[in-house]
């Protein structure tokens, strides 16, 4: 087996791309352009269940639409422990990252081709899947480009963050210049389009991604496949039965998903906390990692409303007319990325010139918290009415939206690896990408509650809620630290 630590000679280290390994592009692009048609669908996905036949869309009420939505969300985190699933046990990262992305463009194409809910059905199932064994890999076949004492690591994944952001910036205007001109399917079939971009040309320089990329770290014995794939037929035809017998249906999807995911996350702590295998400072990290994994889910119940209420708000409170024009609803959606390209180098600049100094993890995560039930409560001076609201208004509750994510969202996933047991750090991750799909599942439940006639009660509530939990993980940063033995 080759390592990454095999490149060892000046002169054999590959400078092809911005000083970078060459295969980087290939990652760079295939990331944009997952990330262009998926959040290019998702800014129109919510107006095309909800507005009416005659402007293109599907008539559904609102409270469905945005709980489809949010079940949506939370099945691509669940989805994210499926294809680290696969990669280790399977396919390995680079294979798994590859066929993920043709599924993600499989479900755009049938969200284009396939009229109706059925459409809608068999696409999200199919972005769902596709999209979390993307994010479940991309970084990992990145990370295998790189020795580990490469000082050119950090400056990789600032690259491809900043390949995801213009991805999530163009995404929305593109989509959702050619819904407003052609319609839904337009749209949605040119998230196929940039996806089926995205895989051609990483295929070109594919065979320039390290052999190691290739490697199942943790292969599945041939006794035990015929037993999984049954476990994956029989899931499949449950779901299956249950859906033919109104057992889940478009209303109650979003429980369905939030009730899974909330018992596996309890199973997968119950896991790590009663194993034998676990020493008495590994269960003290576990135990620390309940209110992080309680705070996350809040940041990310509201965060993730800017897919739910924040496009209802953008389609009925917002002023989008400017001199007889009128701005499409998506174009919102992309004003977080360009906050995110704008600021995320500046917090990590401060992050690395404070060192020992920075706040702590629980700190950085009660201030997230904190600061995302603020951006909810600003919504409350915000003049009531149809297409009452500013733009500038808007733009910057957004701008504290980012603010508290950069607080939050870059520490998550490399604390879930440090307080993880060391039998047990891919169900640590897996828990921290559950509390994810549980905030995001959560973000379309709560949605169904919102009322842009009567919002006033629905921000301040929501933002007090999260302001109170964020002050909680503050109070409680001393012993949460004590329980974290040594982490920081």
């Amino acid at each position: 087996m080759s390592s990454s630590a095999d490149v060892t000679h000046p002169d054999e280290v590959d400078r092809g791309f911005f000083g970078h390994p060459r295969p980087l592009a290939n990652l760079f692009g295939v990331e944009l352009w997952e990330r262009f048609s998926f959040y290019g669908m998702q800014g129109i996905l919510l107006i095309y269940l909800y507005y009416s036949a005659s402007k293109g869309g599907l008539g559904i009420d609102e409270a469905t639409a945005t709980g489809i939505v949010g079940a949506y969300g939370g099945g691509v985190y669940l989805a994210t422990i499926v294809g680290a699933w696969m990669a280790d046990r399977v396919l390995g990262p680079e294979r798994m990252l590859f066929y993920a992305a043709i599924v993600v463009m499989l479900g755009h194409i049938a969200l284009s081709a396939i009229p109706g809910l059925a459409g809608v059905g068999v696409g999200l199932v199919l972005i769902a899947l596709g999209s979390g064994g993307v994010k479940a890999n991309a970084s990992s076949v990145l990370g295998s480009l790189y020795a580990e004492d490469d000082e050119r690591r950090d400056g990789g994944f600032s690259l491809f963050y900043m390949g995801i952001n213009i991805g999530a910036f163009a995404g929305p205007l593109l989509t959702g210049w050619l819904q407003e001109n052609e319609g839904f399917h337009y749209g949605f079939a040119l998230a196929a389009i940039g996806m089926f971009l995205g895989l051609v040309q990483y295929s070109v320089g594919r065979r320039r991604i390290p052999d190691h990329a290739r490697v199942v770290p943790n292969p599945l014995p041939p006794p035990e496949r015929l037993r999984w794939v049954a476990v994956a037929v029989a899931v499949v035809v449950l779901v299956a039965v249950a859906w033919l017998l109104d057992l889940i249906t478009p209303e109650n999807l979003v429980n369905v998903v939030l009730v899974v995911t909330i018992v596996a996350s309890v199973a997968y702590f119950a896991l790590m906390l009663a194993s034998r295998h676990v020493t008495a400072v590994e269960r003290s990290r576990v135990w620390s990692f309940v209110p992080l994994f309680i705070a996350n889910a809040v940041f990310w119940s509201l965060y993730q409303q800017q897919f739910t209420v924040v496009t209802i708000y953008s389609d009925k409170r917002l002023d989008r007319d400017f001199f007889g024009w009128e701005m499409p609803v998506s174009w919102v959606q992309s004003i977080n990325p360009v906050f995110i390209i704008l600021l995320a180098p500046v917090f990590a600049a401060m992050w690395t010139r404070l060192g020992p100094r920075q706040p702590s993890t629980p700190v950085k995560f009660g201030v997230g918290t904190v600061l995302m039930g603020v951006a909810f409560l600003l919504f409350l001076p915000v003049p009531a009415g149809p297409h009452a609201a500013s733009l500038w208004a808007l733009t910057g509750i957004l701008l504290v939206f980012t603010l508290a994510e950069l607080f939050i969202s870059p520490v998550g996933l490399s604390l879930s690896t440090k307080l993880a047991p060391q039998r047990f750090t891919t169900q640590m991750v897996a828990l921290y990408f559950l509390s994810i799909s549980i905030g995001s599942t959560m973000a379309g439940k709560l949605a169904g509650y919102y009322d842009w006639q009567d919002e006033d009660p629905y921000f301040l509530v929501l933002g007090l809620v999260a302001v109170v939990v964020g002050a909680a993980v503050l109070l409680a940063t001393k012993p949460i630290r004590t329980l974290m033995a040594g982490v920081h």
